[in-house]
């Protein structure tokens, strides 16, 4: 009987196809299983999703041409979680396998780096033979050199470390004196970090009671995800230290997530210290080799602990015991194309599937998340005290009406109220460090004449140009597009136009102005290239060569400086204004972490959160740190108006060029899906996105919400196959579940 595979290529077309299992290859084809295979007359490399006896293409299928080398497989314990992103987020097979490899593995054109090395034969180890003694004098002192240099030596070091010719070597080699061989050479992402190993810190009371608890379900044969609810400060990352050990001793491994690419690095470093080179790390920031090298050497089972952004979730463990998610309320964790995956939420499937514990770490955790601790789906773990009883910093919310008036005529008013002004020079004067916090970048938000009302605004987005004063140029945060920032008004004339609004770059020079003496540094996107550039400034920070801090969202989580005893939040209503039902939690959670950088040493932190809005919930919650006292006045809204956690919510996004087609196929789309969809799924739209254009693209949005999942995901899939190729040629859909913006 014939055996056929269902292979998935890489080809966009959202489908897999059936090829016959030749007599030779059967026994040694598997699920997750690279081959090689003819597509439309060309060789392709494509992984092996299902085995079967039977094909609708019977006797016409194409054999498999070859089975690829197993550094390229795709993980076995992998593929059920891959179904389940496919089920889930209705996405398709195709899409789902090759995102969940890293993109230098699914490629496979990667080779491992190997090096030539140099040995001593046993022969050689023996310098009182005869043998030994009967060689020339310059022989000898070839072999007597390497052994005191260890034995082994890269073939390009060997000839300026023995003082030797060529000829000389080789000769040696040719007589069985020397042994030439070849070796894979890994790519250390770590090869210029010094490492100084630690040891394990003992634990306070609340860090024994929650690593007991972790224990407990690393142990359990059917564990329960853990929410870990510690204040900033707590200590929560110790216990993630401790709960691996434990994982180790055990003889299982790790992945620990952390929200961006940019902490990578200083958590990475942190358990390097505790672990050694059993961490390897994962994420877009390294090269490819090194990228390839870490994935390889996970799945040969050389490392133990994976550390690294939201893929690092795939890692190829066969025997995993615990998945960390570090700030696991953070939006980075949802992926912005398709698949449109949480990594905190498939993190909990991936848990439930091999099996193994997980622990979801945050000050400010996602509503969902605390809302399923309630209902009994997670096990709520608190550590609401900072280690050594230091105590929360003190948050006072200054009224940024109020500032202005007094202050009339005063521009600094603007950026600084007396309050923060005075704390800035307090600080400085006892050598302490400040950090100040604006979500939004660049020199001013705005572009205006005053005399015809011109605004200059993207042509390729519905916003306007932000503009940067040290490049001197307009510029698009959305479509990266750049113009040099005009002279006069475009329309007028008028030598008199008018910047308005700020971000980070402008309170950079207003700092300066204000604090001549003091060292300030900034970071934000446009100045931090690489992860590199974010490690220089905060060891700089950390070595007191900067004074004062400015930042985005960035600095706003897992930053711990003990001499910052002062936190200044410029503007913090920024987030409350968008349109969008998370906006106050958002809000809420960045302000929260935000004033956790301050007071972490022996001096008290002061945190001065600066608004035009100091009476709203979420800003009165985090000035008491009171994430129960937010989460019971946000649920309530949240379920009178049938959002999530109460619901899930599913957007569907329609992109084209043309504005009508778009409209036209969203329109479509809102018909074929309705007819699938159960009484009480709610339908919003379709409707233009608030962000009705993007990068030349014109937006529609369909947005669906019900207590029942998959009955959208289902009726979705439906309304996608009734789609007529014109459509999908001309406009793109997206199916976004548990969508995170709504932008």
């Amino acid at each position: 009987m014939a055996l056929y595979a269902e292979i998935a290529f890489n080809l966009a077309t959202g489908r897999c196809f059936d090829y016959e299992v030749p007599a030779a290859m059967e026994g040694k084809i598997h699920l997750g299983c690279r081959v090689r295979a003819l597509f439309n007359g060309r060789e392709l490399s494509g992984y092996v999703l299902k085995l079967k006896d039977f094909s609708v293409y019977k006797g016409k299928a194409n054999p498999i041409l070859e089975i690829e080398d197993a550094s390229r497989q795709f993980p076995p314990q992998l593929l059920k979680l891959a179904d389940w992103i496919v089920s889930y987020y209705c996405a398709s097979h195709e899409c789902v396998i090759w995102n969940l490899l890293p993109a230098v593995v699914r490629k496979g054109e990667m080779q491992h780096k190997e090096t030539t090395y140099i040995d001593l034969s046993p022969a050689a180890k023996d310098q009182g033979s005869d043998a030994f003694k009967a060689l020339t004098p310059k022989r000898q002192q070839v072999l007597k050199t390497l052994v005191k240099l260890g034995g082994c030596l890269p073939a390009k070091e060997t000839l300026g470390a023995v003082d030797a010719s060529q000829g000389v070597i080789d000769a040696l080699v040719r007589d069985g004196w020397l042994i030439k061989s070849r070796r894979v050479e890994e790519r250390d992402p770590f090869s210029n970090v010094i490492v100084h190993r630690d040891e394990p810190k003992e634990l306070s009371k609340e860090q024994s009671s929650a690593l007991a608890a972790i224990v407990e379900e690393i142990d359990a044969p059917k564990p329960k995800p853990i929410l870990l609810h510690g204040c900033t400060g707590s200590g929560k990352t110790e216990v993630y230290l401790h709960s691996i050990s434990y994982c180790l001793e055990k003889g299982r491994d790790a992945i620990v997530l952390v929200p961006e690419i940019a902490l990578t690095p200083q958590t990475t470093l942190r358990f390097r210290q505790r672990f050694g080179d059993m961490v390897s790390v994962l994420h877009s920031g390294l090269t490819e080799g090194q990228r390839f090298d870490e994935w390889t050497r996970i799945a040969a089972g050389r490392s133990r602990i994976a550390v690294g952004a939201r893929s690092a979730l795939f890692a190829p463990f066969h025997h995993l015991g615990l998945i960390v998610v570090d700030e696991e309320h953070e939006t980075t964790y949802k992926q912005d194309e398709a698949p449109h995956y949480n990594a905190r939420d498939v993190a909990v499937v991936r848990g439930f599937l091999e099996p193994c514990a997980v622990v979801l770490g945050s000050a400010t955790p996602a509503l969902e998340s605390y809302y399923n601790c309630s209902i009994g789906k997670y096990r709520l773990v608190e550590m609401p005290s900072r280690i050594d009883s230091k105590p929360m910093p003190k948050v006072e919310v200054v009224d940024m009406h109020v500032e202005r008036a007094l202050l009339k005529g005063d521009e600094k008013a603007s950026f600084f109220s007396k309050r923060l002004k005075y704390l800035i020079d307090d600080r400085l004067g006892k050598h302490q460090q400040v950090i100040l916090f604006l979500n939004r970048r660049g020199y001013a938000t705005t572009l205006t004449c005053s005399e015809c009302g011109y605004t200059a605004s993207c042509d390729n987005c519905s916003v306007t140009y932000t503009y940067h004063r040290k490049a001197d140029k307009l510029v698009c945060h959305h479509c990266n597009t750049m113009l040099d920032a005009p002279k006069e008004c475009p329309d007028c004339g008028n030598p008199n136009i008018r910047y308005g609004g700020y971000g980070t770059e402008r309170i950079e020079a207003v700092t300066r102005k204000m604090f001549p003496n003091a060292m300030v540094a900034r970071m934000d996107s446009d100045t931090m290239s690489n992860s590199e550039s974010y490690r220089q400034v905060l060891g700089a920070f950390r070595e007191h060569h900067i004074d004062i801090l400015i930042g985005t969202q960035m600095i706003a989580k897992g930053l711990d400086f003990p001499d910052v005893t002062l936190v200044g939040i410029i503007q913090a209503d920024i987030g409350l204004n968008m349109p969008d039902f998370r906006s106050a939690e958002r809000t809420f959670s960045l302000i929260t972490q935000v004033a956790g950088r301050a007071g972490r040493g022996s001096e008290a932190g002061i945190v001065v959160v600066q608004t035009c809005t100091p009476e709203n919930y979420a800003l009165v919650s985090a000035q008491r740190h009171d994430f129960k006292g937010f989460y019971d006045q946000e649920t309530p809204v949240r379920k009178n108006l049938c959002f999530p956690p109460f619901t899930h919510l599913v957007m569907v996004l329609f992109r084209g060029e043309d504005e009508g087609e778009t409209a036209q196929c969203a329109e479509n789309f809102a018909q074929a899906v309705a007819k699938g969809l159960a009484k009480d799924v709610q339908v919003m739209g379709p409707m233009p996105a608030p962000m009705a254009k993007l990068a030349g693209k014109f937006r529609y949005q369909l947005l669906l919400r019900a207590v029942n999942v998959r009955g959208i995901t289902n009726a979705c899939r439906a309304a996608m196959a009734q789609l007529s190729p014109k459509d999908l040629r001309k406009v793109r859909v997206d199916i976004d579940v548990d969508a995170r913006f709504l932008m």
